[in-house]
């Protein structure tokens, strides 16, 4: 009797190593990995918007999206905000550091959908991390997509996270990067204020244009319902949910939404589809 040992086990945590650790602010960090089996490592795949269950063993597992992009292989990246156990205790690793992953899971953005439209990019936080990924990937298609419009809200100065990804895009001549900040500080010129102020600073051809949103719950609401006033239609209004995720494969159903496992159905969602469920990123 002849046993298989390539069975795929989703459960089973990947050994991956760290490579570098990029300090994006002073709760954030950006991790380099690669998986330690380097057939794997080279066949690995993923799509803009999925995301991977991080472990570190006794500090438990969490959901985090790729903000690298699948079009610059050979290593991942995920960005980590600290916000608990596991991120906490993730922040604390250095180069040559391990951790378990698992995926990758979830529904992706449907970059082949919006090929050809312009993207306007709206992202609070460390939202902009899935969105990141897209935006790199997009950039690197040649000519395939439209303008790039990239609208980024923080908190304050400090808090702005990848800022040499922003400085990069605010030079590429098919991007325009726009920063909002809610609190000023000594220094900053720029403008103050909520995310959706920033739409008031661009023009927008409705028709031509899809939107892909990330951030707070309450940003979200207040951006794609002045996206749907602008004229965007629901179907071209792309936002990601983030809910309590523990499996990833739509068995335990921690992160379950008004008949939907986010784990599975999601994190991607167009505006359509979330009018549809009652969420709370639609309503006060």
């Amino acid at each position: 009797m002849t046993i298989n040992h390539t069975i795929e086990n989703s459960y089973l945590p990947r050994p991956a190593r760290i490579s570098e650790v990029i300090e994006e602010n002073s709760r954030i960090k950006t991790f380099v990995l690669s998986f330690a089996d380097q057939e794997l490592n080279r066949s690995f795949s993923y799509r803009p918007g999925q995301f991977m269950m991080v472990s570190i063993p006794h500090c438990g597992e969490a959901p985090i999206s790729f903000s690298s992009t699948p079009s610059r292989p050979g290593t991942i990246q995920l960005s980590v905000r600290r916000a608990g156990r596991l991120t906490d205790a993730m922040h604390q690793l250095g180069t040559g550091a391990m951790v378990g992953l698992r995926g990758p899971f979830g529904r992706p953005f449907p970059l082949d959908r919006i090929i050809g439209r312009d993207l306007l990019f709206v992202a609070g936080g460390i939202g902009l991390a899935p969105l990141r990924s897209v935006i790199n990937y997009c950039l690197d298609q040649d000519n395939s997509y439209g303008r790039l419009t990239i609208l980024y809200g923080s908190r304050t100065p400090d808090d702005i996270a990848f800022k040499r990804d922003l400085d990069l895009w605010r030079q590429h001549p098919r991007a325009t990067c726009l920063l909002t900040v809610d609190q000023t500080r000594p220094g900053w010129d720029g403008p103050v204020g909520v995310v959706t102020g920033l739409l008031d600073a661009i023009e927008v051809t409705p028709a031509n244009t899809v939107a892909l949103v990330c951030g707070p719950p309450l940003m979200i609401r207040f951006v794609l319902a002045r996206l749907s006033r602008i004229g965007l239609k629901e179907k071209n209004i792309i936002t990601t949910l983030e809910r309590q995720m523990k499996c990833g494969l739509g068995i335990c159903g921690h992160c379950h939404m008004d008949g939907q496992l986010v784990c599975v159905d999601g994190p991607v969602y167009t505006m359509a589809q979330l009018l549809e469920l009652d969420v709370m990123e639609l309503h006060p």
